[in-house]
């Protein structure tokens, strides 16, 4: 068996280099949703494959797809052990609004304990963290566990071509358990393994009125305007107790049992905590429950953006020929993305004026999971951020979404393990995104302990 100490000591003594690996990846604007960012998209892609294959991997590829390129690469070599697969994605979101970046969002710059860039922790910091452990064990000959990587480029657009990918390389990607560093954790000081992620369903509602824009003057209360319309129709889909109102939307909804809730309110989360982390004034949302128990064991409908008629400096009086919003819907288990788009299509056909057409598409979609926390990778992962950390993990739901845990579980008849070293004051998604690199030095040594636990028998 690979020594553990002499890995930790091998990660310790080039914890730099990892650092600046780090600033390399960051460095290269891997936009996933924007064609103009399809170069860069590949270029993370390649300088991945190499990274891997600088540290001892084997038939590392850039696989092609429909979408963006996908990174694998394995270490097959350790007879008898079980095979771990570690995802991860290099894809980023949007920088925009630039002018709120207090530095360059491609160019890492560290302001006191964190490194700020987009994708540094969202999920760039969590591939390299990744890498790094696997690194440090493997530099001492061998590694306690065998490993594959996948990495893909589409995760922040839904990964649309990955379950593909998955099922015409199933024999490939077979394994025993997915480590997934896509999650977070709760504080600096409180290790996290998630068990539970919601699901999503991503659409474009879009309502057409006049055939051009028209004169508000001459045809004002006459035409129907369709930005009017489309918000009566968006305030519709709560109600004064934050319900969602779409017909059947809460059939598959289980509730929280007792043993759950009580196990949510033990978490270190306060309503003062979702305040400061997010500059709010103020909560919202479903009535008779907790701000912890809406972000993970509810579900949700958001509008994520909204755009209508005339929206330059100063005024131009019209009617807008057309409004379009995008709205999202955080799922959780049993919910299906499917029903979820009949629900909002029966809600517009119940509740648009026959004045006007409108239209529903579907633009990505992702069901909810729950993991097994009884799981023996899940247990040697409690023992290693228990190890760095000194202290026992806590458990919670994850509202976020991650497609590639319900697609492992579906396709490769894999469980996924979830944890992370990012922290929910990151600004991920948003401008200033940043990573607590003490934090993430402590989840890189974690990992390393995981590899080693994960090959001792229960």
């Amino acid at each position: 068996m690979p020594s553990r100490s002499q890995a930790i000591e091998y990660y310790h003594a080039n914890q730099n280099n990892a650092l600046e690996a780090l600033k390399q990846l960051v460095a290269i604007p891997s936009v996933s949703t924007d064609p103009a960012h399809k170069t860069d998209i590949h270029n993370a892609a390649k300088w991945l494959a190499q990274r891997l294959t600088n540290i001892g991997m084997e038939h590392v590829t850039v696989y092609e797809t429909a979408g963006h390129p996908i990174v694998y690469g394995d270490w097959l070599k350790a007879s008898g052990a079980p095979t771990l697969l570690i995802y991860g994605h290099y894809d980023v979101q949007p920088p925009e609004p630039l002018e709120l970046w207090k530095s360059d969002p491609f160019t890492a710059e560290q302001r006191g304990d964190c490194l700020y860039a987009r994708g540094a922790s969202d999920m760039k910091g969590q591939v390299m963290a990744s890498i790094t452990a696997v690194e440090a064990a493997l530099k001492q000959g061998s590694l306690p566990v065998n490993v594959k990587f996948v990495i893909e480029g589409e995760e922040e657009v839904g990964s649309p071509h990955l379950a593909a990918f998955l099922d015409q390389n199933d024999q490939l990607l077979k394994c025993d358990v997915c480590l997934n560093p896509d999650a977070g954790m709760v504080a600096e000081n409180v290790p996290t393994i998630v068990y539970a992620l919601r699901g999503l369903a991503y659409f474009e509602l879009k309502v057409i009125g006049p055939e051009r824009d028209v004169h508000s003057g001459l045809f004002g209360g006459v035409v129907p305007n369709p930005a009017n319309i489309l918000c009566e129709l968006i305030a519709g889909m709560h109600d004064s107790q934050g319900h969602i109102t779409l017909p059947g939307f809460y059939d598959r909804v289980q509730a929280l049992d007792k043993a759950e809730r009580q196990a949510l309110a033990k978490l270190p989360i306060t309503d003062e905590d979702y305040l400061r982390q997010t500059g709010a004034k103020g909560l919202v949302g479903e009535a008779g429950y907790t701000a912890i128990e809406r972000v993970g064991a509810r579900p949700t409908l958001d509008v994520n953006g909204m755009i209508s008629g005339f929206t330059g400096k100063g005024s131009k009086t019209i009617i807008p020929s057309w409004a379009m919003a995008k709205i999202s819907m955080r799922l959780v288990p049993f919910q299906k993305p499917a029903e979820v788009h009949q629900q909002l299509v029966r809600y517009c056909e119940e509740h648009a004026p026959k004045s006007i057409t409108w239209e529903v598409n579907l633009l990505s979609s992702g069901p909810a999971c729950i993991a097994d926390r009884n799981h023996p990778a899940a247990q040697a992962l409690a023992r290693a951020l228990e190890t760095t950390w000194n202290v026992a993990p806590v458990y919670k739901r994850e509202g976020g979404s991650v497609p590639i845990v319900a697609d492992m579980q579906r396709i490769l008849n894999a469980p996924s393990v979830l944890t992370g070293f990012g922290l929910p004051d990151d600004a991920i998604h948003g401008p200033n995104e940043r990573l607590h690199l003490p934090t993430w030095y402590r989840g890189i040594e974690a990992l390393i302990h995981f590899l080693y636990n994960y090959a001792e028998k229960p």
